[in-house]
């Protein structure tokens, strides 16, 4: 209830104390991306192993219907990251991200974050004006790259990218937007491989990240990720380095899915 009370006091902070509008300005229409990958009610939930160590649970959820962001319907995407009782001695966690992905430009118009790791805390709110390359937050207002993506949306948006013509080596630009900085990132594509997941051989896309090097992160080519090679693109396995070991995030359960799950052999 805090935690709600909290979120709703900051949206009316920044609601109140900026004048920017969301709508569209004459002569601005927002891209139409594809979208084929997935929809409302999409639920997956993921184990997170420290080393051999089943640490963390991660679960991400599409609200079941669309929601409203100043005129303009949106998938909200909802993020909960939390480590295991019996590992919380170690390295407490207790993170959430939230999402509003407007559902013909598969971009942000709305993010909120409340992040605990261990004795570190903090809390976001962002508005991206897309039409006016503007970002308008609780923390700090800055100019931002049109179509400029969060963490959580943007892995959404890299599940919309056909890849029909991806050749191993192939980079796609992703501007990201993290603790009030733009990033200018992009990923990498490498293949295709089959691995052994909760639900026998799967047939992925393999692509690498760039990561921001930060206080988790110590190379910016320490992660890969698998996604389905279907329509679907599920992230299946992400592999990372971090400063204080590895991380292997695997996908435990999938429902709401928007196509079948072809890539399962």
């Amino acid at each position: 209830m805090k935690a709600k009370l909290k979120y709703i006091a900051l949206t009316l902070i920044v609601v109140f104390n900026f004048s920017f509008t969301q709508k569209e300005n004459d002569g601005f229409k927002f891209r139409n991306q594809t979208n084929q990958a997935f929809g409302y009610g999409e639920k997956l939930e993921y184990r997170v192993h420290y080393g051999w160590i089943n640490a963390a649970k991660i679960t991400i959820r599409v609200d079941d219907t669309a929601v409203v962001v100043n005129d303009r319907p949106t998938y909200h995407i909802v993020a909960q990251g939390k480590t295991n009782r019996s590992f919380d001695w170690m390295y407490n966690v207790r993170d959430r991200f939230e999402t509003y992905v407007d559902t013909t430009g598969i971009a942000p118009l709305k993010y909120f974050k409340t992040v605990k790791e261990d004795k570190y805390t903090d809390t976001d709110l962002v508005y991206y004006h897309h039409d006016k390359k503007k970002l308008q937050g609780l923390k700090k207002n800055m100019d931002m790259p049109e179509y400029v993506q969060d963490i959580v949306s943007g892995t959404y948006y890299a599940r919309t990218i056909d890849f029909s013509d991806a050749y191993i080596g192939k980079t796609y630009p992703l501007d990201i937007y993290l603790d009030q900085k733009i990033y200018n990132l992009k990923f990498k594509y490498l293949g295709i491989e089959t691995i052994k997941s909760d639900f026998g051989k799967v047939r992925c896309i393999k692509l690498r990240p760039q990561l921001v090097v930060d206080r988790v992160f110590k190379d910016e080519d320490d992660m890969t990720i698998w996604v389905t090679d279907d329509k679907n693109r599920l992230p299946v396995r992400v592999q990372t380095d971090i400063w204080v070991g590895s991380l292997k995030v695997d996908l435990t359960s999938y429902s709401g899915l928007e196509n079948p799950f072809d890539s399962k052999l």
